[in-house]
């Protein structure tokens, strides 16, 4: 039963962690045209799958990861420290981006746009944030729980799900620009919560999940009130 209830919590725990993959996921593949979105998120979601899958192989490595590899200014920093502080500079980098070509830069019928999104480099960048999550993920995992399998069957249980929750978020962020904003201003959170953790200053993910729903319903609020206008 204890292990049951262990499995339930860190399944719902990986959904809430796996958000932010999706919505990177979504927002990258809607550079590409119509009919390769699917097969960046099917690729993106499975990757993040046997990247986990593998990482649990090797959980003895991943543990090593938490140990103190040097210290600047008082501050430790471990290996899962480097790659959450790097992978955070990279998300906000990202999302800054985004928002720029969004709000500033070419407009959404820009031949440039297709241009220059090509699926591997997209795909790419969706390994590289995969990596980062996935680590994150399973200290986050090992923590919580001691038997390998329960560990197992939630990272597939989760990814299911991704997969299943990817298409409909997808479309909903693309059909709603303000949305895509909001989004992306989310990554630049998260981003900021990676580096934050990275330097061990823990940043609740209860209160940044909290502002983003606030800000999400806020804005579903206005989006029903222009409609009635």
């Amino acid at each position: 039963m204890d292990a049951i209830i262990a499995l339930i919590s860190l399944i719902a725990l990986e959904v809430i962690l796996g958000i932010d993959n999706i919505i990177f996921i979504s927002i990258l593949a809607d550079k590409l045209p119509e009919q390769d979105r699917n097969k960046l998120r099917y690729w993106g979601i499975g990757l993040a799958m046997v990247m986990r899958l593998i990482l649990l192989a090797f959980i003895s490595w991943i543990l090593k990861l938490d140990q103190t590899l040097f210290s600047i200014a008082e501050i430790d920093f471990t290996g899962k420290g480097l790659i959450l502080i790097i992978g955070g500079l990279f998300l906000i980098y990202k999302a800054t981006k985004e928002i720029y070509h969004k709000t500033e830069a070419a407009n959404e019928d820009s031949p440039e746009k297709t241009k220059s999104a090509s699926f591997g480099k997209l795909l790419s960048e969706v390994i590289i944030l995969d990596l980062v999550f996935s680590i994150d993920s399973i200290i986050t995992a090992v923590g919580m729980v001691d038997e390998l399998w329960v560990m197992y069957t939630a990272v597939i249980v989760t990814v299911i799900i991704m997969l299943m929750a990817s298409k409909p978020i997808s479309e909903f962020i693309r059909k709603h620009p303000s949305f895509k904003i909001l989004a992306l201003c989310f990554l630049m959170l998260i981003g900021v919560s990676l580096i934050a953790e990275g330097l061990h200053f823990e940043i609740p993910k209860g209160y940044i999940y909290f502002s983003m729903a606030f800000a999400f319903l806020v804005d579903i609020i206005q989006m029903k009130t222009t409609k009635k206008i």
